[in-house]
């Protein structure tokens, strides 16, 4: 795991991840074309070509070419945009980085050679997508910044439009970058008598299968090399199409050719062995890790990527789940990708040797689904049983790999969570003012993924805790309810983000009025055991209490409830100064009207307005607890004290300490003239 953290952490890797991820509608689209263009059934094929004179079989044609044909030129995009996401400072010019990169694929392609055309911008060019993302991109901000700094684009037209100007001060790095790959290609050509880099990548793959005999060991290294390939981010069934050509495809022929003749079928391992009993599902036999994460993964997440990815993978289109789980440069999934197709291939080679399972002799189509394409490739029930129990073993080997997975997602998930954490109480008072969610960094992406988990189980994830408060006779006076939130995952919220996110989600007002019900409901068993006459205190924030939604619920909560038998006090918080206009003392009036009383919470805070006192619109003051902390060692905090505990009793409004927490502080507050204590010294807040 160690290893797996430090990899991930690698540029090369977040880059390559991140570029794929992006992908994944434009894969999504095209392989739902793919599946409605060759669905396996022959009364479908029949119908769709005949239907409208095969204008449909037509337009899915072009959804596949315009996704999966030039898969390779958008996964350079992705790859260019993700690598000057993470290294490039905004002032480079995203659109300079990507021309580079697209025009250096386009060059190691062999763009005008006899050779190119839609093949080569397809899945077989996948590696030159990685080489130039990376290799181009990188390359032309190095160059973009060292240009900038000197003199060679003192050239620019000094009257132009700024843009235009930007724009042309890419002009020098990208046609270095385009000549280095250019030099690099044609230097390759001649060398190697090839009409690209793309074409010698693929000629030295394929002779390494160079050999005579078509026997388990070709076979097997075939499957190793693919599945290693598929990992390195480079289409390895494609890649190896010469090599399917040239040994593996013929096998078929020969051996309907020897049912023909009345003789044997002897080539165990023709194309349709690897699409039937190796390629479950798409490289990797994914088929196996779709059914792992479904039964065995907790990550909500993943398992909605499994469902995604379900039904292409049904007939072997697997590009969703490879890169959106994603598997290329993850290494947690590096043994079971490799191993499982090797182990599926090994069986099938043993049984069909064997004699167990009959020589595949029908032609059937890659995307045929598993069950079926065993029984049509070999005429009997037994290659449906060898599918059955390959994909079995298969789940058993990514089994423990994607608990691993979802162990080491947790781990990260903690981690980036108390960063978050950790940043939020740095900066919450700058926070105030400031919508964590629209935040592009990777705070603001947490943020939103965490509000929009809070949003979704608003009424089902929050429990309410509560304090007591009690007077220096130590009896009980009251207790507020403090919203608490258990993550599955993360664990304990911070209350004050809790808040701050809801704020942010736009469903403060909605979480409230929960908060409110909630703690109405549960006021007889809190009053079992603090007492009848204690007073329960709810906490809403400035921002809402004076507002006429919570008015209004309060209204029809106070028909039901009747505020005035239930002694309950509103807390006001400070996430907003109250502007006292008529319209807010209108508001306080009459929640006093309906028998609610109103306390001022963490009163003495910077933003707090002695405003909330001239009105005599509240009933009871908290001091803050950083003053109450502040007493044992702090003047300014005694003189302070002193100063609010004198107004206080002048107005005649009650004074509660909150963070109370030796008997030293208590002592002094009783001193100064306050009587009525919240903190640990009494007792932690407490679920019900």
């Amino acid at each position: 795991m160690n290893i797996v953290r430090k990899a991930e952490q690698l540029v090369i890797v977040r880059v390559i991840r991140s570029g794929l991820v992006n992908m994944i509608p434009v894969l999504l689209i095209g392989a739902f074309a793919l599946v409605l263009k060759t669905f396996p059934v022959e009364g479908y094929q029949s119908f769709m070509n005949g239907l409208a004179d095969g204008f449909f079989i037509g337009f899915f044609d072009m959804i596949i070419n315009a996704t999966f044909g030039v898969m390779s030129v958008y996964m350079t995009l992705f790859i260019s945009n993700a690598y000057m996401n993470l290294r490039a400072e905004h002032e480079v010019p995203l659109t300079g980085s990507a021309a580079s990169s697209i025009l250096c694929f386009f060059i190691l392609a062999g763009a005008g050679s006899q050779g190119f055309g839609m093949d080569s911008l397809g899945s077989k060019s996948m590696f030159l997508a990685i080489l130039t993302g990376l290799g181009a991109t990188s390359y032309y901000l190095k160059l973009y910044k060292k240009l900038s700094a000197g003199r060679i684009n003192s050239i620019l037209s000094k009257g132009a439009d700024k843009d235009f100007n930007r724009m042309l001060s890419t002009v020098a790095p990208i046609l270095i970058v385009a000549v280095t790959f250019a030099l690099f290609n044609a230097l390759a050509a001649r060398i190697f008598d090839v009409s690209s880099f793309r074409e010698l990548f693929i000629r030295m793959l394929n002779r390494i299968f160079r050999g005579n005999g078509i026997g388990f060991f070709k076979g097997f290294f075939f499957v190793m090399l693919s599945s290693v390939l598929w990992f390195l981010g480079i289409h390895g069934s494609d890649t190896l199409e010469g090599v399917m050509q040239e040994y593996f495809v013929p096998g078929l022929v020969k051996n309907q050719e020897a049912v023909a003749a009345g003789l044997e079928p002897t080539h165990i391992l023709p194309k349709q062995f690897f699409d039937c009993f190796v390629l479950m599902g798409g490289c990797g036999a994914t088929i196996c890790l779709l059914l792992a994460i479904l039964i065995f993964s907790r990550n909500k997440s993943r398992r909605r990527l499994g469902t995604a990815a379900a039904f292409p993978m049904l007939f072997n289109i697997n590009e969703l789940m490879v890169f959106g789980l994603p598997i290329i440069y993850n290494p947690v999934m590096l043994i079971p990708f490799l191993i499982t197709p090797l182990a599926c291939y090994t069986s099938a080679f043993i049984a069909t040797s064997a004699g167990l399972v009959p020589v595949i002799t029908g032609d059937i189509e890659w995307t045929t689904p598993v069950i079926l394409g065993g029984y049509f490739a070999t005429g009997s029930v037994a290659g449906s049983l060898l599918q059955v129990f390959n994909i079995i073993m298969g789940v058993l080997i990514y089994a423990p790999f994607v608990r691993m997975l979802d162990r080491q997602t947790e781990e990260e998930a903690k981690r980036v969570f108390e960063d978050f954490v950790r940043y939020f109480k740095e900066n919450e008072i700058e926070l105030a003012d400031r919508s964590l969610i629209y935040q592009q960094d990777i705070y603001g992406e947490f943020a939103r993924n965490l509000t929009a988990e809070l949003k979704n189980n608003i009424r089902k994830s929050f429990s309410m805790h509560y304090q007591p408060q009690y007077n220096h006779d130590g009896k009980c006076v009251g207790a507020e309810s403090l919203l608490r939130w258990i993550n599955p995952v993360y664990g304990f919220m911070y209350p004050p983000l809790l808040i701050k996110l809801a704020q942010d989600g736009g469903f403060l007002p909605e979480l409230e009025e929960e908060i409110m019900l909630r703690v109405l409901d549960e006021e007889e068993k809190v009053k079992e055991k603090y007492g009848e006459n204690i007073k329960i205190s709810v906490n809403i924030t400035g921002v809402t209490v004076v507002t006429d939604r919570f008015l209004q619920f309060c209204r029809q909560l106070n028909e039901k409830k009747h505020f005035a038998e239930k002694n309950v006090c509103i807390e006001v918080t400070e996430q907003a100064t109250l502007a006292f206009n008529d319209k807010t003392v209108e508001a306080l009036k009459e929640l006093r009207e309906m028998g609610l009383k109103l306390a001022i919470d963490d009163f003495s805070m910077g933003r707090t307005s002695i405003n909330y006192m001239k009105n005599n619109l509240f009933d009871i003051i908290k001091l803050d607890g950083s003053l109450v902390k502040g007493l044992l060692s702090e003047d300014n905090s005694l003189e302070i004290v002193t100063s609010i505990l004198q107004l206080a009793d002048s107005l005649h409004m009650m004074v509660i300490a909150e963070f109370v927490e030796t008997e030293k502080q208590r002592d002094i507050l009783h001193d100064l003239g306050c009587d009525c204590y919240q903190g640990w010294l009494y007792s932690p807040a407490k679920p019900l």
